[in-house]
């Protein structure tokens, strides 16, 4: 089994005509920032890159990682992921931006056996016409002690983020379509983030930290569901906080593809 390996990049912020307006100039700006983030899942994304690159296939099945997003990238900005004690199962990795900034971490592991999957619970679906709340603490209060709706996604390698990449020939080759253009990670954790907005209405905001298991490679054409749950709310230093729990099935079997915990900062306090 290959060792994952160090290796360098180019920032791509594909989100800058996002709803969450923090992926833009003017707004993250407003907030203390350089200018609009890279989206946090594509900065995971990059932290797992050697292990899809070393494992392939393999880790798209049962690939698990923690991920922390920290401090911010900037779109074209140069950076470097750093793998540590590396093996042939597990690396950790940091990212660094050009000015030696940590910007974030990760924890990542190819297990011999899969865990035990989240339960299909058959929660009813959002629907075309879903009028979202704005995401105040007392909505997301809401929507914790209440059982949350389920989203519908589908994988056809034309929407969502294609590539975690500006050159998307530079992917490894289970996510380029030459090689089954399998869901990226960038993606699959994107899903987190949609279930999330995808119930309340807030901007900006964000995405801070996933733990994510996989179960199965996501081939195109792949119909999902993805059931949701707030596992916790709290507030720290003027941020309100929510840990979202995200379980992604296939639609047709109801077989797991992949689980997640999300924590983001869904109020974010200005200056």
């Amino acid at each position: 089994m290959p060792i994952p390996q160090s290796w360098r990049g180019e920032a791509f912020n594909q989100s800058q005509e996002s709803e969450n307006r923090i992926h833009s100039d003017a707004v993250a700006r407003e907030y203390g920032f350089k200018g609009g983030l890279v989206p946090g899942v594509t900065v995971s994304a990059y932290l797992i890159h050697p292990a899809v690159e070393a494992w392939g296939l393999d880790w798209l099945g049962r690939g698990r990682a923690s991920v922390t997003v920290g401090k911010p990238l900037y779109d074209g900005r140069p950076f470097r992921v750093e793998v540590s004690d590396a093996t042939e199962r597990s690396y950790r990795a940091v990212l660094i931006d050009e000015e030696d900034v940590e910007c974030a971490t990760a924890s990542v592991e190819l297990p011999e056996k899969l865990p035990p999957p989240p339960e299909f619970r058959g929660d009813p679906r959002i629907e075309k016409g879903f009028e979202r709340p704005a995401g105040t603490r007392e909505v997301m209060e809401g929507r914790r002690k209440q059982a949350m709706r389920a989203l519908r996604a589908r994988w056809d390698g034309t929407a969502g983020i294609v590539s975690y990449l500006r050159d998307a020939s530079g992917m490894p080759e289970p996510l380029r379509a030459d090689g089954g253009g399998h869901a990226n990670p960038a993606n699959l954790l994107g899903l987190t983030n949609w279930a999330l907005a995808g119930h309340v209405e807030i901007s900006p905001w964000l995405h801070l930290q996933t733990d994510s298991q996989n179960y199965a490679p996501i081939p195109p054409g792949s119909e999902m569901v993805a059931e949701v749950a707030i596992s916790d709310l709290f507030e720290r230093k003027g941020h309100e906080f929510v840990d979202l729990d995200v379980a992604v099935y296939f639609e047709a079997t109801r077989e797991p593809a992949m689980s997640a915990r999300l924590r983001a900062i869904y109020q974010m306090r200005r200056g």
